[in-house]
């Protein structure tokens, strides 16, 4: 009992001296100290770091504090990047450090190493023109290691940085084997701080609290942040480790069912996923063109890994091959006076534009086909053209596809990009044959008149090729590549002013010119279609609203001034909102008056 008695003593005699030895050291540090500005690096007190030094007044500042007593003070730069940093651009917090070593690199770099002694933070800022120099004082107060929290706290500190190490794969497991032997709670805290890859702020930040107990908790708050980083790094390093195994066991069954059929003979009859595809491509009814080119397109496919980028690419092509009309053509109704009745419920007078529709039926009775017939209707908005070319489609029982040109200034938007580009795709034409899903529908070409051209391109150049009939028959779009026959589509074009048609397309339409409206006209369109129209429209067919011909003529002369009607029917339905309205708010008052009663 006396022997272990004697080397308690004997531990804490030294123990003393250690420290007196210490306080000697620290005693002696000057407050004056130079400054030597740090990138992305902070150093903590009880450590030893390797520096690499280069610039200017970093080397000057270095050579003063080698002069001197190799003391100098090591802080963190607020900014990386700034090669000349002033006191506003570093910390105030940093760490006294002693020069332990200095090393000649090649290209006047300078490799040192530094022992962090104490925390310290700038006192006083003094001007010199060479470095950064300033007076410090110490920080951080003094602890008990007996206390209950801080041993809590070391402990949670100590199972964290061990998860930590062991899930961060760039740090040795040498780090832990260090990191145990070390006692002092300031000197572990300052270790673990050291090798956390975290960012700089974070570990300034444990630099700047002045007592332990509220370092360990900043280093507890930044472990467990970077734990759960890592943790979902796993997790996404997992999925795509799973998906590339799963990737790569798909193209090796692939490689081997291709290698197994080639042995057996039946490789050239094997699509696999693409089988779907080749029979839908056999029953569109290919032209003998279009079909070798899809064949050639699909024995590339299926050479392809579905992993490249090729793949998806060659396969919307195909794919676009197989939807598109090559052979489905509705029937048409050529009965004169079928397409009279369709054309008189839909429109009032225009008897020009009628007459002409039905002399083009009556070609269409006797040649079967008019492929050099291209109709444009010119006239004012809101005389009829667009519900005009719907009636035609509706009487001939085609399929109708309308789009603007209104704004079109790239050829593209007609021709289609070639399919090296990425998101290529087709042009409108041959997305509206697709949409339509036969070979003779009803085309119209909305505002032909406002197409524009710029740098991509002229589009009318394009359309040309759409709307001759010698050409149609053997379109071609970029993204197609193969010739596409137009010639069974009936195109229909509308435009406001006939002079802004280019000419090239101008000679190949005949225009059918639609006139303003006069009065008596306006007023039976609207009692014929727009009122019953709008009335089934807003529901309110079981109501009984009739509009007296003065009323209508009223809204006519003093509320629209146009050639067309398209205000007159805004104008009707505005009417009819404000007889809902009534008629709403009254049923309602009825309502409530019965419930209080």
């Amino acid at each position: 009992m006396a022997k272990k008695k004697k080397e308690i003593d004997n531990f804490d005699e030294v123990k003393d001296k250690v420290y007196d030895l210490a306080k000697k050291i620290l005693d002696n540090v000057p407050q004056k100290l130079t400054i030597l500005p740090l990138r992305d690096l902070v150093i903590y007190p009880n450590m030893i770091f390797p520096v690499l030094i280069g610039r200017a007044s970093s080397l000057d500042a270095l050579s003063e504090s080698v002069n001197r007593d190799r003391y100098i003070f090591v802080v963190a730069q607020k900014n990386a990047g700034e090669e000349d940093p002033g006191f506003d651009d570093i910390y105030s917090y940093g760490t006294v450090a002693k020069v332990v070593q200095v090393v000649k690199l090649p290209n006047n770099l300078l490799k040192i190493l530094i022992e962090g002694l104490y925390q310290a933070k700038i006192k006083k800022k003094i001007k010199n023109s060479a470095f950064l120099e300033a007076e410090t004082i110490q920080v951080g107060e003094g602890f008990d290691s007996t206390d209950k929290e801080i041993q809590a706290s070391v402990r949670h500190v100590s199972d964290l940085f061990h998860a930590y190490v062991k899930k961060e794969k760039n740090l040795p497991v040498d780090i832990l084997m260090a990191f145990d032997t070390i006692e002092d709670p300031l000197q572990k805290l300052y270790y673990a701080a050291a090798n956390v890859r975290t960012k700089l702020a974070q570990k300034q930040a444990i630099l700047e609290k002045t007592h332990i107990k509220d370092q360990l908790f900043e280093l507890s708050a930044i472990l467990t942040h970077e734990l759960d980083l890592l943790q979902i790094e796993d997790e996404i390093d997992n999925k795509v480790h799973e998906t590339i195994q799963k990737n790569q066991k798909r193209f090796y069954i692939q490689e081997q069912i291709k290698a197994l059929q080639k042995e057996l003979g039946d490789d050239e009859e094997s699509y696999g996923d693409l089988q779907p595809l080749k029979d839908e491509l056999d029953k569109v009814g290919l032209p003998e063109h279009v079909k070798a080119k899809a064949y050639e397109e699909l024995e590339k496919l299926r050479k392809t890994s579905s992993m490249s980028p090729e793949y998806s690419v060659n396969r919307n092509y195909l794919e676009l091959i197989a939807a598109l009309p090559w052979q489905n053509k509705t029937q048409d109704i050529l009965d004169i006076e079928h397409v009279r009745k369709i054309l008189d419920e839909d429109h009032y007078d225009l008897e020009k534009p009628k007459d002409r529709i039905l002399e083009f039926i009556a070609i269409l009775n006797l040649a079967g086909s008019l492929k050099r017939q291209i109709l444009c209707f010119v006239g004012p908005p809101g005389v009829g053209k667009t519900s005009l070319a719907k009636s035609i489609a509706r009487a001939l029982d085609r399929k109708f596809i309308r789009f603007s040109l209104g704004g079109v200034r790239d050829e593209a938007e007609i021709r289609g990009h070639r399919r090296t580009y990425v998101g290529a795709m087709p042009g409108k034409i041959i997305q509206s044959m697709k949409k339509a899903g036969t070979i003779n529908p009803v085309i119209l070409l909305d505002e032909i008149d406002k197409m524009t051209m710029d740098f991509r391109g002229d589009p009318s150049a394009a359309l040309l090729e759409v709307l001759d009939p010698e050409q149609n028959v053997n379109f071609n779009d970029h993204y197609l590549e193969v010739d596409y026959d137009l010639s069974n589509v009936l195109f229909i074009t509308t435009a406001n002013v006939k002079y802004d048609i280019p000419l090239p397309l101008l000679d190949r339409m005949e225009i059918i010119e639609l006139t303003s409206y006069l009065e008596n006209e306006k007023l039976e369109i609207a009692k014929r279609h727009i009122v019953p129209k709008v009335i089934k429209e807003f529901g309110m067919e079981k109501l009984k609203i009739d509009f007296q011909d003065d009323a209508v003529l009223k809204l006519i002369r003093e509320y629209t001034r146009e050639a067309g009607v398209r205000n007159l029917e805004r104008e009707i339905g505005s009417v009819l909102r404000k007889l809902a309205k009534e008629l709403v708010i009254n049923y309602d008052s009825t309502t409530s008056n019965e419930r209080t009663k």
